[in-house]
């Protein structure tokens, strides 16, 4: 919020304070329910709250639950008093935990009490860590309940910090598929090219006032968050699913006949296999904007999705923590660009450069994808090597390797650091996951580079059989040989009923590869 700027909750609450601004509908029957005027209410008796424990701006504040009413009261306080809010993994150990609250310097934390116990067994650990509360039960021992924390407090809006610009507003951690999370800082308070730049988004997108948005995916994560925010920006609806079930989304898409969603892949497979009578109880109609985000969604599964919702609704975005939002593909172009991620955004430059730093303006070359946009981050926290390492001029990477073709649209390959050597010949494991996710008895596959004493690596495929039907390695093979050339076939497959991924749907492919790479240089 700029200096001499209504904050848009504010006005919300002002204009139409008997909207609903969130719901939080649980399979158990327990349902609570926001309009803006009470939202607004409550993050501002929040700010106050923190304010008077000693937060001030830019301070970080931290926050660990699973998707509830509470999680959007806290970002929007943070907000207010433009401290910045940090976004913590429930599912992380308490190591992990640990180390983001030291590593990011939180002063401050808003617990759900399912997590209470874990953060009351860090807290020795967490010198910066001053208070914690904690909502929706019990605090333990050196806590305060959220009630006790708010007692007392006005519900007008707290007095203008935004005026104070230059420090960021915004840290995400990364998911941490390739090795230790990373703080990534975008954006100053005040900063205005995030807001001229978003109407970009929205015009190709159709996406404004009315709509209602159901999360897919933790809050945590920056896609479903930044979704949530936008649209309480826009004074639409928020429904929270506290931890996603597949039939319980598709009653809450039904219930509160749901416009748009941002979704992984793992959550829509699991929509896409339930049995087609569960599917028949629940009308899908309502979507009109489903943005396929967070991981590749493989072409096998988009196809899948279109066979179960409307046709014209399925738009695809690249982008990534530190990036934002870069490409997207229109639903006119799913089927007729198999692969593609589509063109960059309005606004966005898209560079490609080889391992030689030259850059690519030849169709189908691949190369490091760098972008150019006033979304992307400003540096990692207390990384100033990896930031450095990241940056290319005015360009930005996070190590993907992609290349376009002669209408423009772009291709991810894959991350640079799972790109597969193996005889000299770079192989792109995304390419033959998808080639393999096309037969009608595989689910998923993951592939990865395994040592090999004559090629250096030897392609390896872990697959997931679909339906009780495990077709056999011959199968596998000459299903692929129809679509790939031959270096890039797998020389060996192994099958599991599920892979390892993280909350937001991307495959650790770290943990499939370490057993294999024991004692050997590789990284993984």
């Amino acid at each position: 919020m700029r200096s001499g700027v209504l904050d848009f909750l504010t006005a919300h609450a002002q204009s139409t304070p008997g909207k609903l601004a969130a719901i939080d509908d649980r399979p158990d029957g327990t349902q609570r329910k926001f309009t803006f005027e009470e939202l607004e209410a409550r993050s501002n008796r929040l700010a106050h709250a923190l304010r008077g424990a000693g937060v001030r701006a830019h301070d970080r504040i931290a926050w660990c639950g699973r998707n509830s009413l509470e999680v959007l009261v806290f970002v929007h306080a943070a907000r207010k008093l433009s401290a910045t809010s940090v976004a913590l993994n429930y599912r992380f150990t308490e190591e992990e935990t640990a180390y983001v609250l030291t590593d990011s310097d939180s002063v401050a934390a808003w617990v759900d009490a399912e997590f209470a116990e874990r953060f009351a067994a860090i807290a020795p650990r967490v010198a910066e860590l001053r208070t914690v509360v904690v909502f929706d039960g019990e605090p333990a021992a050196g806590q305060i309940r959220a009630e006790d924390f708010l007692a007392g407090q006005p519900e007008k809006p707290p007095a203008d910090e935004a005026s104070k610009r230059g420090t960021p507003l915004t840290m995400h951690y990364t998911s941490g598929t390739t090795g230790q999370p990373k703080g990534a800082i975008r954006g100053s308070v005040g900063r205005s090219d995030q807001e001229e730049e978003l109407p970009n988004v929205l015009d190709l997108i159709g996406y404004g006032p009315g709509e209602v948005y159901l999360t897919a995916g933790p809050l945590y994560h920056s896609g479903p968050g930044d979704m949530a925010t936008l649209s309480t920006m826009l004074g639409n609806t928020v429904v929270l699913q506290r931890r996603f079930d597949p039939e319980d989304w598709l009653r809450l898409v039904d219930t509160y006949k749901v416009t748009s969603i941002y979704a992984a892949p793992t959550p829509i497979r699991r929509v896409c296999r339930l049995p087609a009578e569960v599917k028949a109880r629940y009308d899908r109609s309502s979507i009109r904007i489903a943005m396929a985000g967070a991981a590749p969604w493989s072409y096998a599964l988009k196809l899948a999705y279109l066979e179960n919702f409307p046709e014209n609704s399925l738009w695809e975005v690249y982008g990534s923590t530190e990036l934002g939002l870069n490409t997207m593909l229109e639903p006119a172009d799913q089927r007729r660009k198999p692969g593609s991620c589509g063109k960059p955004i309005p606004g966005i430059e898209i560079a490609l450069f080889d391992d030689n730093g030259v850059r690519i303006t030849e169709p189908g070359q691949p190369g490091e994808l760098y972008v150019k946009s006033p979304l992307v981050f400003d540096q990692y926290h207390k990384r100033a090597e990896e930031t450095r390492q990241a940056r290319r001029g005015d360009f930005a990477s996070v190590g993907d390797i992609a290349y376009f073709d002669e209408e423009g649209f772009y291709y991810i390959c894959d991350r640079k650091v799972d790109m597969i050597i193996s005889g000299g010949m770079n192989i792109y494991p995304a390419e033959v996951e998808a080639a393999l996710e096309l037969h009608p008895d595989v689910d998923e596959a993951a592939v990865f580079g395994i040592p090999s004493e004559e090629w250096g690596e030897s392609v390896h495929a872990v697959v997931v059989p679909k339906g009780g039907v495990d077709p056999s390695d011959a199968e596998l093979e000459e299903h692929l040989r129809k679509q790939l050339a031959g270096f890039k076939i797998p020389r060996s497959f192994e099958r599991r009923r599920e892979l390892p991924k993280n909350e937001a749907g991307k495959i650790l492919k770290r943990e499939l590869r370490e057993p294999h790479w024991q004692g050997r240089d590789r990284k993984v």
